[in-house]
């Protein structure tokens, strides 16, 4: 145990942080981070607190999942059965005594803000602006709506000393003492409350789990707020100026109370002996202990209100909340109090203002308890449980009340379904006739997900940006080492090579090269055409091959009166929906093969001009639907895919940085929403930069967690490092799953792997970063570097061409050994069982430098750390800044200098990566989507190049058995640009046990030993749940 004043005993796996790396996103400077528990460098031996020290020296490797930004403001420490401690200091000249029109009665109280309050909110501008009855506690909320009207409050938050007092079973929490200012808090904190129903003395619940003896509710992480005296001169209209709010009747009987309360009690018992009476007082988790008694009923504002009723409660200024009571008692000092669940509202979650297009009578269940006095509760709210449904609209209810259908849990900015032991199961259901279908088809569908037999013995996915197929292959590897079949059976990309890419290792899939946008309008034509012409989906049937978008067969034509100067349909062989004669017309265009003509001379022409052709369509579709050429609602089970980010991205220096969304090139995320909401799968998982969380306050990235919610999905979002996966670069990502409500949602699987940190996530999305937690054990294997993945293949040279070659020399490296694997061994499908005993490798070439880099290259030292610097002619400052030598100006032989101009302007002559080389025990910051040396550290630790296609494929975790088309250049842009196959796969695991209801209710999930560096076939005996 370490206190803040000792020392830590030394970790020997230190960290090192890049600052220089492209990614690289140092904290923010302007005010104070919050530390948060859920990143941390400390492996599981130094699992205490300790003090953050600054960074090392760029030799050292950090050990540790965990990442969080270097501040010397950050210190922990330990206090034996205590939880986390926010701490928080009040300027004294803010608060201010006053008079109150019941001084007797109540005495002082306070009002205190919100345990979520936004801090991105332009409401919190002032001074509080509030009316009350009389001086009381106001509702301390889940968090404050950020678009109330109070618009004169300013809250500071400063540095404190004072701690939470949380005690919790069989575990150590960190007690953190930190700065925080709300511009940097994420606004969606939590603590985790216990329904007073379901706990006994001898007992307690913590998410939903039975403890074996008495401890406090968990209170994780939530940020402190300001206390403020307040007037009390004014009246809610809806209370009885004259009553005082009282308890009904007498007391529950002791026994029966301390049956159903056992922790108040215990808690009021072990506090007595040290004369405390609440925990965190004055904060927003405060628990009252002095407990005296409890009460069935109370009365406010002549109005009776019983245990488990929902109500109205008192926030800042004119703001509302909504709650479930599930207790109410007095203290000994004769104060009457309850304790309240809270609902959230659509914008008082992580969507924030995202959310404006929600019902507004959408409230999402919580675990969120805490108590109040019952001068806060204002009126009785009808709160009515509804069950979720994908495809179907909500009935007419009372404009009054509110309806939830979702839980919404702060870590992992997690909605899903609410839990099977919900304790807010008494309030009364909605009736089925409260939901009503859009269509017939629609109840159809929402039937046959929820009816279906547990496992199909196929998993159909579309790839949407597919790219050249690093996501879908990844999860299908994944998926198949927990038992479920997985098939891409279609994909869509924009990019022809990489189309050409993706259908060269995967041949079963239908791949179509045309934007997302033509391809949703498509989908929408084909489900018109297969209506108007009847085709049901029982002459379906899966194809056993299909390599084109278009029917594989030759059909008849129609035999009809052919004018003069008219070409007779032979068949139709695809359809589209696009311009594709560049008329500058979109529309539904076919294929048409000609008769008597080759296929050369096929020809795209609209549905207009084949109205006499009726027959040939019809033709066309049944073949279409029994192939399976496109996709119908339902029947795709998985939607994966990471729309473009051009608009965003940190290497785009003309992004939108204030308004995202309004960029055409970022429209895609809506596109791919839209996707979602016509196929309605089972499972949907996007991934993007991280940049989605950062620019214009995330407001990208809360609009895609916004739409699923909105389209009554299941949702979960979180930021993973695939460093943490076994490759040798670090390449932070955004991942969303979304789950339809007759699924459970999947987990984020936890590392396997340390990881070399090269840049930071967004300090308000901390919390959403997948790792491991300071006090949880882990048993991790080291680091994945440069050395592990690419020693072993053969040196080749600048000039080389050859697209194929023996590898020459074994693997060396455990990762070696995993990347060689053959398809069969990765898929363990006999289809893929090969009887080559000498695999070649593939693309193991470089982008061709020509003769003045190439000269540039050759005069960088093969060591670590070298770069333009090390050039003659170069002289760095003490300020950092490389310069031009004022008299030694080396020349090429073609007359231009050997460092170029570029070298000393970038980044203002501060760069260290032009001409960089990287080293064997360092990893990447993210591989890009290509080898720049002018602007990158990509040049061969020993061998005067960049980097080949190959050695890109293996940091992208990319099997050698998978191939590449098109040119040298383009294969490079589709790997940096794909998803790193070790995550999809990772994810594919995760996505695999939640089809088969094998995943728990919380957010991560271990892997299996060894998983990221072992093939299906060494794999597939050891899985849960495995009947293989």
């Amino acid at each position: 145990m370490t206190s803040p004043s000792e020392s830590p005993d030394p970790n020997p796996l230190a960290v090192a942080v890049f600052t220089d790396a492209p990614d690289c996103a140092t904290p923010p400077h302007a005010a104070p981070l919050r530390r948060s528990l859920r990143l941390n460098s400390a492996p599981a031996a130094n699992a205490g607190s300790r003090k953050r020290k600054p960074p090392l020296p760029a030799e050292s490797l950090r050990r540790s999942p965990r990442f969080s930004a270097s501040s010397s403001q950050y210190l922990a420490k330990w206090q034996e059965s205590r939880g986390p401690e926010l701490p928080l200091n009040v300027d004294p000249t803010e608060t201010k005594r006053i008079k109150n029109s019941h001084w007797n009665f109540f005495g002082e109280k306070h009002l205190r803000q919100c345990p979520g309050l936004n801090p991105s909110s332009e409401a919190y501008a002032g001074k509080p602006d509030v009316k009350l009855s009389g001086t009381l506690v106001l509702r301390r909320s889940p968090r404050l709506s950020s678009s109330n009207g109070n618009q004169n409050m300013e809250i500071n938050v400063l540095q404190g000393k004072r701690t939470s007092k949380v005690v919790q079973k069989k575990k150590n929490i960190k007690a953190i003492s930190t700065y925080i200012e709300l511009s940097n808090l994420p606004d969606e904190q939590h603590t985790c409350g216990i329904d007073s129903d379901a706990i006994t003395s001898s007992s307690w619940t913590e998410n939903h789990r039975a403890a074996d003896s008495f401890a406090l509710p968990e209170l994780v992480d939530k940020p402190p707020r300001k206390k403020y005296n307040i007037p009390a001169s004014s009246t809610k209209k809806s209370m009885d100026s004259e009553s005082i709010p009282s308890f009904v009747s007498d007391p529950i009987p002791d026994d029966e109370a301390r049956k159903r309360w056992g922790w108040r009690y215990e808690l009021k018992d072990k506090n007595c002996r040290d004369r405390t009476f609440k925990i965190n007082e004055g904060e927003e988790d405060e628990i009252v202990a002095n407990v005296k008694c409890h009460y069935a009923q109370a009365e406010v504002g002549n109005c009776i209100f019983s245990l488990g009723d929902c109500a109205f409660i008192k926030g800042e200024g004119e703001e509302k909340h909504v709650g479930k009571i599930i207790e109410f008692f007095q203290t000994t000092d004769g104060k009457n109090y309850f304790r309240v669940q809270w609902f959230y509202r659509i914008q008082d979650t992580v969507i924030q203002d995202e959310g404006g297009f929600h019902d507004k009578r959408r409230v999402f269940y919580s675990s969120i308890m805490n108590d109040n006095l019952i001068e806060c509760i204002i009126a009785k709210a009808n709160v009515t449980q509804i069950t979720p449904r994908v495809g179907q609209k909500l009935a007419s209810i009372s404009p009054s009340d509110f309806y939830y259908d979702m839980e919404y849990c702060v870590d992992y900015s997690t909605f899903r379904n609410l839990p099977i032991d919900n304790h807010v199961k008494t309030i009364e259901l909605s009736p089925p006739a409260v939901l009503e279908s859009l269509s017939t088809d629609a109840s159809t569908v929402t039937k046959s997900l929820s009816c279906s037999e547990s496992y199909k013995k196929e998993l159909a996915l579309l790839d949407l940006y597919s790219g050249c197929g690093g996501m879908s292959t990844g999860l299908c590897l994944g998926a198949k080492t927990a038992s479920v079949n997985l098939v891409t059976r279609w994909a869509v990309d924009s990019n022809r090579s990489a189309t050409e890419s993706l259908k060269l290792n995967h041949p079963d899939t239908h791949v179509r090269n045309e934007s997302a946008d033509d391809f949703l309008e498509l989908l929408k034509e084909w489900e018109k055409l297969c209506k108007h012409y009847n085709v049901s989906n029982g002459e379906r049937e899966l194809p056993v091959r299909s390599n084109s978008s278009g029917a594989n067969k030759r059909g008849h034509s129609e035999v009809n009166d052919i004018s003069d100067g008219e070409f007779e349909v032979s068949e139709l062989v695809d359809i589209c929906f696009s311009d594709p004669n560049k008329t500058g017309k979109r529309g539904l265009y076919f294929k048409v093969h000609w008769k008597d003509c080759s296929a050369s001379e096929d020809t795209w022409e609209p549905i207009k001009s084949l109205s006499k052709c009726k027959e040939s369509i019809q033709d066309f579709v049944r073949r279409g639907m029994k192939l399976k050429i496109l996709p119908l609602p339902v029947e795709v089970d998985v939607i994966c895919g990471g729309p473009p980010c051009q608009g965003i991205s940190g290497y785009n220096r003309f992004r939108n940085t204030e308004s995202p969304l309004d960029d055409e090139r970022n429209r895609q995320i809506v596109i791919f929403m839209d996707m979602v909401k016509f196929l309605k799968p089972r499972y949907v998982l996007m991934e993007n930069v991280v940049d989605i969380l950062r620019f214009d306050k995330g407001s990208l990235g809360r609009y895609a967690l916004s739409r699923l919610v909105h389209m009554n999905y299941q949702a979960r979002l979180g930021i993973i490092a695939a460093g943490c996966y076994g490759l040798p670069q670090f390449r932070l990502r955004v991942f969303l799953w979304g789950a339809h409500p007759s699924e459970v949602i999947p987990q984020f699987p936890l590392p396997t792997h340390d990881v070399i940190v090269r840049y930071w996530p967004p300090p308000e999305f901390e919390r959403n970063v997948v790792a491991y937690d300071e006090d949880q054990p882990r048993n991790l294997e080291k680091a994945t570097v440069i050395q592990d993945a690419i020693s072993d293949l053969p040196a080749v040279m600048n000039t080389e061409t050859r697209d194929e070659m023996p590898y020459g020399n074994p693997p060396e490296t455990e990762f070696q050994r995993y990347i060689r694997s053959t398809m069969y061994e990765m898929t363990g499908s006999k289809s893929n069982e090969t009887t080559e005993k000498m695999p070649l490798l593939y693309d193991h070439r470089p982008y061709f430098l020509f003769e003045d880099d190439y000269l540039r290259v050759c005069q960088i030292p093969k060591r670590k750390g070298a770069n333009f610097r090390d050039m003659p002619g170069v002289i760095v400052g003490a300020d950092n800044v490389a310069r031009r030598h004022p008299t030694e100006n080396m020349l090429l032989p073609s007359g231009k200098p050997l460092v170029p101009e570029y070298c000393f302007s970038f980044e203002q002559g501060k760069s260290k990566r032009p001409f960089g080389r990287l080293w064997w025990d360092e990893n990447l910051p993210t591989a890009l989507t290509f080898p720049s040396c002018h602007n990158q550290v990509v040049l061969h630790p020993e061998q005067d190049r960049v980097l080949t296609v190959r050695e890109f494929a293996r940091l992208q975790g990319f099997p050698d058995y998978y191939r590449f088309h098109g040119t040298v250049k383009g294969r490079y842009c589709q790997i940096g640009n794909a998803v790193a196959v070790p995550v999809s796969r990772a994810l594919g695991y995760a996505l695999g046990l939640a089809y088969r209801k094998l995943s728990a209710n919380e957010p991560l999930i271990a892997l299996p030993p060894k998983f990221s560096h072992s093939n299906y076939l060494q794999l597939s005996t050891n899985q849960p749940g495995n009947t293989d």
